[in-house]
């Protein structure tokens, strides 16, 4: 974790399918303006573009296939997207590794637990509904309390 912003509330463990090679950590810091996501990512596939959507979704779970039990994203004020509470900024990798720190103010830590973060295959177009034609799921990870 990330000893600039304290000691994290909450954080998430990512994997990605199996057999992948996708791994890393958000970690969720209490912040006196809202909430610190810190995502540091490693093994994402190579692509053109080098963008992948990132979000938090209303599942508890990554069971499922491609992740099926995650759900859609974490929305519980009935927002479009791009609006929900769970649409973060896209993870850019470089050869691989992606590492976000971005200040929200949409959701606190403890309204998180027990969600999931996504990270899509294609990065968020920010306009289709109901969730940004950002492609299959390929790494999840559950919030848990710190």
């Amino acid at each position: 974790m990330n000893a600039q912003y304290g000691i994290p509330a909450a954080v998430a463990c990512i994997c990605g399918k199996r057999g992948g090679q996708i791994s890393g950590s958000v970690a969720f810091y209490i912040h006196r303006r809202g909430t610190m996501v810190v995502a540091d990512i490693n093994g994402l596939p190579e692509t053109e573009a080098g963008f992948y959507g990132f979000h938090i979704h209303e599942g508890c779970n990554c069971r499922g296939e491609n992740f099926a039990n995650t759900g859609g994203h974490y929305d519980p004020e009935g927002r479009e997207h791009p609006n929900h509470a769970g649409d973060l900024p896209p993870l850019l990798s470089c050869r691989g590794k992606a590492y976000l720190a971005v200040m929200t103010n949409r959701f606190r830590p403890e309204e998180i637990i027990g969600r999931t973060v996504v990270i899509h295959s294609k990065p968020d177009d920010f306009r289709s509904q109901p969730s940004g034609d950002s492609g299959e799921k390929i790494a999840c990870g559950v919030i848990r309390k710190i």
